[in-house]
């Protein structure tokens, strides 16, 4: 039993599995916050151009 236990707290094969889901929580974060960026200022130029195209005269 206490071999098992040894054995058991040197054992670091699961801290890998536990850098990538820190990495990928990350990654997911830096995503999320990079599109929410993109959407806003996508949102804001379409608005600029439409304000721009609705006070053009196509007819002088």
């Amino acid at each position: 039993m206490m071999n098992f236990i040894k054995n058991f707290k040197n054992d670091e094969s699961g801290a890998v599995t536990v850098d990538w889901v820190v990495l990928t929580a990350a990654v997911v974060g830096l995503a999320v916050a990079a599109y929410s960026s993109i959407e806003t200022g996508a949102e804001n130029l379409t608005a600029n151009t439409q304000s721009f195209m609705a006070k053009q005269n196509p007819s002088q």
